[in-house]
């Protein structure tokens, strides 16, 4: 009951009492939505850097740390982001 707690009468007159829940503050849709921005933003690199320059500033990023390799592991390319890339390039062009 540390996190709090709340007190109701039920309609016979017992008065119950109930911890409060602990709702995350992270919701499901901030989630998505982040989701989505770190998508268009692999798509915007890959369609303005080109694959090729792309695939290789990963590949040189996956030999460096442990930070490094985990980035150019979220980084690498997805079918999501290069179908990104496909739709934005002509834009960019």
């Amino acid at each position: 009951m540390s996190e709090g707690f709340s007190a109701k009468m039920r309609p016979d007159g017992l008065l119950v009492i109930q911890p409060r829940r602990v709702q995350s503050r992270i919701s499901a849709r901030t989630v998505v939505i982040f989701a989505g921005a770190f998508l268009l933003f692999k798509g915007f690199l890959m369609a303005a850097l080109g694959f090729g320059s792309y695939d290789e500033r990963v590949r040189t990023l996956a030999e460096g740390s442990a930070l490094e390799r985990a980035g150019a592991f979220i980084m690498q390319a997805d079918p999501a982001s290069v179908y990104i890339a496909q739709k934005i390039g002509p834009v960019l062009r």
